[in-house]
């Protein structure tokens, strides 16, 4: 399995303010995701599973209440950024798949505009915010240079300011040159991708929308002819494009489309060879039609990089990554020396924040100079952000907010509940039966409030820490040419445009990548007109659009038959595979995600219960839960009545003072009803939290039931390895 940690989820604990009191929703749960596998969160309804996916994706209901813990991703605390930074992770880093899909689409806006939206406006947001990072960081790259290698020498800082202007200017070239080539070599991709859908209804007999679509084809191939794009076959595509007309015509008169089919694929033909063709190094181009006054020389594509990186590099840009490297390391330094004045002075601050009572003047007063040091030491030249120094500031103080806030709610609580409670006896001792209850008051945790306050401030030390043990292990010369790559790839992004008719054809591909037929005809339909599956397959196109790195799948086929069931596990499945996806899988239903978890957390009344790899949960089940959940699973060979899990989840407004399970729990010893069981460890990868893996406690074996099904698995996995 890959180690590479996509999420981490620690200690979450989140609850509910409601009319009769709040609800435990989520009570201190950890587990991690790694990149490329699938997590099932598995439980009843009410167990938390939603809870937790929506508290990834920042969409929690208005009345919820974080009472602590932290979601890692990125670096970022999910439950600490600003909405402005979650807006760039939603959607386009971590997508959600809903469980109804009617309710997740627009009942009267077309299936071709709820895919193409996002991604038009995505793509705007991306060009502004790719000029506004290539400014910025050549500005600071330049006033890093001055500091490092001119601090006394006006002269040298001229020279420095020069080349970065240099840099600049080329770049523009660069940008200009890299426009056309897009305009063309995107218009040639747009009129392949019709052309092929074009020909192919045309051997079916198929005459949709076909003088609109042959006359953009047109104006598309004409757009694609340029230098690197479509050039020495230039004349014969305009010869070409020029006889579709009268081709056209004749088809119609005849029936007979074969002549315009074999114009249209000679058409495709060029087209599909011009986008096969090498792309020019448009950056070392713009450099050297800047300041070299000469022509470019007449080589093919390959000949022509090679020549003009090396001139990039002989007279520009081996002096300009050598003086780069030096201000990184300047600034890397400075950074260091800021990091390690601002763990004293976190350490011997954080007293304002263990007292018994905060002041809130004080820790306002305390979080200000806190945060003053902190973005001190940012190294702002780093090109992978620091998250953790990056969101402390927002961090702290929505924690110190939290506290005072939860003191001026529970004091109203409290008065509200002692209010009512009054008013309840009072009317008890009058001989009267009210015909309501008092709501237990919902107070919030003060000393959890203060840990989390803390804590805040002890983790950013500790990151700091362990910073500065690894300073040694930098590789500042990959670090400069990485500085270089992102400032090209930030210029090109503010020419690479997402046009309404790019956004359609990769919507038609999403299309027909989830299996929807005629994707053409469907782009233009309403949700109404798909059936229940097929609405599910547009939902999972809109969540893959953006090609985010973690998909939530929550309840995704709880409202499809057992057929489309099994087709829409495997297309998930086949995503993950191809695009190496990260995936929780959110369910009440173990036998969904037998076929495709590699892990499983169960989750029993807002906390993970059992915790392990499929095989582990399957053939290993440690849990009475766990057990009672396989037990009520049909399989086909399942004679037997199946096993109903007795009672009703917990009421987690008074959540139960031991095991959440154990009123349902057959196994059930006097310790469940007065202690919560600690997380056992059975292997290194299966963990349970439940008194029976207690070394005092007695050996209970799982049901009959059970055992029969795991040798019934066996059996039928060893016949299939067999063949």
């Amino acid at each position: 399995m890959n180690t590479e940690k996509k999420l981490s989820v620690k200690n979450l604990t989140i609850s509910f303010r409601t009319s009769n009191g709040k609800v435990q929703a989520v009570r201190g749960i950890d587990f991690d995701l790694y990149k490329g596998e699938t997590l099932a969160i598995v439980g009843e309804s009410g167990s938390g599973k939603s809870v937790t996916s929506k508290a990834i994706l920042g969409i929690l209901a208005g009345n919820s209440i974080v009472e602590g813990g932290e979601i890692i991703y990125d670096g970022k605390d999910l439950l600490k950024i600003s909405e402005d930074d979650f807006h760039k992770i939603r959607g386009d880093k971590i997508a959600m798949i809903f469980q109804d899909p009617m309710s997740s689409l627009n009942p009267i806006v077309r299936i071709g505009r709820q895919l193409t939206e996002a991604m038009i406006l995505k793509g705007k947001a991306r060009q502004k915010e790719s000029r506004k990072n290539f400014n910025d960081k050549l500005g600071l790259l330049c006033e890093n240079m001055k500091k490092a290698l001119a601090p006394n020498d006006p002269e040298k800082a001229k020279e420095i300011e020069l080349k970065c202007k240099q840099f600049d200017k080329f770049e523009y070239k660069h940008l200009d040159l890299e426009k056309e080539y897009n305009l063309a070599h995107e218009a040639a991709s747009e009129a392949v991708f019709d052309l092929e859908n074009l020909i192919f209804e045309l051997s079916k007999n198929s005459k949709r929308d076909l003088n609109y679509r042959i006359n953009n084809d047109k104006k598309l191939a004409l757009k694609s002819i340029q230098k690197y794009v479509v050039n020495e076959r230039a004349e014969e595509l305009k010869t070409l494009v020029s006889t579709i007309s009268s081709e056209y015509s004749k088809s119609k008169k005849s029936d007979d489309f074969t002549g315009l089919m074999d114009v249209l694929t000679k058409v495709k033909d060029i087209l599909s060879e011009a986008l096969t063709f090498t792309q020019p190094n448009f950056f070392s181009m713009g450099y050297y039609l800047t300041y070299s006054n000469q022509e470019l020389p007449d080589m093919n594509v390959e000949e022509l990089n090679a020549f003009l990186r090396k001139y990039l590099d002989d007279n520009f840009m081996l002096e300009f990554i050598k003086e780069e490297k030096e201000a990184i390391i300047y600034s890397a330094n400075e950074s260091y020396r800021e990091k390690e004045e601002a763990i004293t002075f976190l350490r011997n601050n954080m007293d304002v924040f263990k007292k018994d009572n905060l002041n809130k003047a004080e820790c306002i007063a305390a979080w200000k100079s806190l945060s003053k040091e902190v973005r001190e030491g940012i190294d702002k030249l780093e090109l992978v952000k620091d998250s953790f120094a990056y969101t402390f500031s927002s961090g702290l103080k929505t924690e110190i907010d939290a506290y005072f806030t939860a003191i001026v709610k529970n004091e109203k609580e409290t008065k509200r509940f002692n209010r009512d409670t009054v008013k309840y006896n009072k009317l008890k001792e009058k001989g009267k039966d009210p015909d309501w209850k008092v709501i237990p008051a919902a107070i919030s945790d003060l000393e959890l409030k203060k840990y989390n306050i803390v804590h805040q401030v002890e983790r950013l030390c500790e990151h700091y820490e362990n910073k500065i043990k690894t300073r040694d292990s930098r590789d500042y010369d990959a670090e400069a040419i990485a500085m270089i790559d992102y400032l090209k790839e930030q210029a090109s992004g503010v020419v690479t445009k997402v046009t309404p008719t790019m956004a359609k054809n990769k919507a038609i591909k999403l299309m027909e990548e989830v299996g929807i037929p005629e994707p053409r005809k469907r782009y233009r339909q309403y949700p109404f007109e798909f059936s229940g599956g097929m609405r599910q397959r547009i939902v999972i196109a809109i969540a893959l659009a953006a090609n985010p790195d973690i998909l939530i799948c929550d309840e995704p086929t709880t409202a499809l038959d057992v057929t489309i069931q099994s087709q829409i596990l495997e297309l998930i499945n086949d995503f993950k595979k191809r695009r190496d996806l990260s995936v929780i899988f959110i369910t009440h239903d173990l036998g969904v995600v037998a076929n495709m978890a590699d892990r499983v957390a169960v989750m029993y009344a807002g906390k993970i219960v059992e915790y392990g790899t499929s095989d582990d949960i399957f053939y290993h089940a440690a849990h009475p839960y766990t057990w009672a959940l396989l037990s009520s699973m049909p399989d086909l060979d399942t004679n037997e009545k199946l096993d109903a899990i007795p009672g009703t989840p917990p009421n987690m407004i008074y959540p139960p003072v031991g095991d959440a399970f154990a009123q349902r729990n057959k196994y059930a010893m006097k310790i469940d009803f007065e202690r919560q069981p600690p997380m056992f460890k059975i292997t290194d990868t299966h963990y349970a939290a439940t008194w029976l893996l207690h070394p005092d406690a007695p050996k209970i074996d799982p049901p009959k039931a059970i055992t029969d099904r795991i040798e019934r698995m066996r059996r039928r996995r060893g016949e299939n390895n067999a063949e």
